[in-house]
């Protein structure tokens, strides 16, 4: 049998002990981790990572595991990219968000557009800056044509395949109008479940025409507020010391970077590795460049 003024002893000592004791083992003080998604979705080299589900499913379960967190926090950074990798993004903050049952909030930084939009609606509040760029809620494809270029420099280039729409949209032969209007009916398939998916996570609080909200168009953070695209104008550290008091703390859940050491390469190896690292460099400027342009359309 248990002595009750024992037990009320150790209460007694547990709570004096308590402001000695370092934040991170102190049950009275609030934890809310914080995960940065930031960069165009898809967009992964080993120079770049950018974000995918590879890259962030890691952090997100980290964020997630922490039982006596009551929340998690995501600070949104994106133009977009990549609407499938957007989507398993979502999905899997979403699921973990229902498996641990935490309410999630996303702060946007600069710009929280299309991909990166798709991934704030996960949360289930979502917070901006007043100059926030936020929305872009469409699907959008561009490229280059090069047929003329290489009829003009003598250029014979010669493809063959299996399947005669193999060739679609080639960029080295004239855009043909069944491919665009093939083109065009895949996005609007993906439009329909970019739009159904917000409708779902906003729909009591979206305020204003739908032919404006799913065109594509972006605005800025007040505008934002008044559309129902987000909840309110706040950042990270006000919003969750008005829910949770002065002394929340709110630690950072990151992994370490890349470098041919954390796979345990000897200097053989890395003889090796060097050919791939040259392949690699110039995977990163061309991704790079991608992102640019992304990062660009919202004067960014």
């Amino acid at each position: 049998m248990t002595d009750p003024t024992s037990d009320s002893l150790l209460s007694r000592l547990a709570r004096a002990a308590s402001p000695l004791m370092p934040a991170s083992w102190r049950r009275d003080i609030p934890v809310v981790p914080v995960v940065r998604l930031s960069g165009a979705i898809g967009m992964s080299t080993p120079f770049n990572p950018g974000l995918s589900l590879a890259t962030v499913s890691r952090n997100l379960e980290r964020a997630f595991a922490v039982k006596k967190a009551p929340a998690v926090a995501l600070i949104i950074n994106s133009p977009g990219g990549s609407p499938v990798q957007s989507h398993l993004i979502f999905k899997r903050i979403r699921s973990l968000a229902k498996e641990k049952d935490k309410h999630v909030f996303a702060f946007v930084e600069d710009v929280a557009a299309s991909g990166g939009y798709m991934i704030a609606c996960a949360a289930d509040e979502i917070f901006a800056d007043p100059s926030s760029v936020v929305g872009s809620i469409g699907v959008v494809s561009a490229g280059f044509g090069f047929n003329r270029l290489i009829d003009r420099i003598g250029i014979d280039r010669r493809v063959h395949t299996a399947g005669t729409r193999k060739v679609m949209l080639d960029p080295f032969r004239p855009e043909r109008q069944e491919d665009v209007e093939r083109l065009l009916a895949l996005q609007a398939d993906v439009h329909r479940m970019f739009i159904d998916l917000v409708r779902e996570r906003r729909g009591a609080i979206l305020n204003g025409p739908e032919e404006a909200l799913f065109s594509g168009e972006f605005w800025v953070g007040t505008q934002a507020e008044d559309l129902g695209l987000i909840d309110d104008l706040g950042d990270l550290r006000t919003v969750l010391r008005t829910r949770y008091g002065d002394k929340v703390r709110t630690p950072l859940i990151a992994q370490g970077g890349w470098w041919p050491r954390r796979v345990g390469l000897g200097s053989s190896q890395l003889e090796a590795f060097a050919p791939a690292f040259g392949a690699g460099v110039a995977d990163a400027a061309l991704a790079r460049l991608e992102e640019r342009a992304l990062w660009s359309r919202y004067g960014l």
